[in-house]
């Protein structure tokens, strides 16, 4: 359960950085069977699938790093599938990481990630 409270804590901080930002947030926590997708968000007429990953510090390596070839075909796949229940979008989308380290208070947007 501590993983599952902090990973609400990473998108909590994730939702108010894109906030701040100009990003209108549209979804949080999309589930499909495919996956799930942290936050959906639109901005500048862009549609951004983000994928919040957080740590504590980086002594096990950056959060990034957890957002692996197979964790990013479960996200273009639910990408998919949220247009399916969308209908068609008229505009781009991208995939963004997210990544927060807590030690340094260090909120990293990884635009395009892949």
């Amino acid at each position: 359960m501590y993983n599952k409270n902090k990973g609400f804590e990473y998108e909590k901080i994730a939702e108010r950085y894109l906030q701040y930002n100009g990003y209108k947030i549209l979804e949080v926590n999309f589930i499909s069977k495919f996956g799930e997708i942290d936050i959906i968000a639109k901005k500048n007429g862009r549609l951004h699938f983000i994928e919040v990953k957080g740590r504590l510090d980086t002594e096990h390596g950056y959060p990034r790093e957890a957002v692996t070839f197979t964790k990013q075909k479960k996200l273009i796949n639910a990408a998919k599938y949220y247009f399916m229940l969308h209908g068609k979008v008229d505009y781009p989308c991208q995939f963004d990481v997210i990544e927060i380290i807590l030690e340094s208070k260090e909120i990293n947007h990884i635009k395009n990630a892949f």
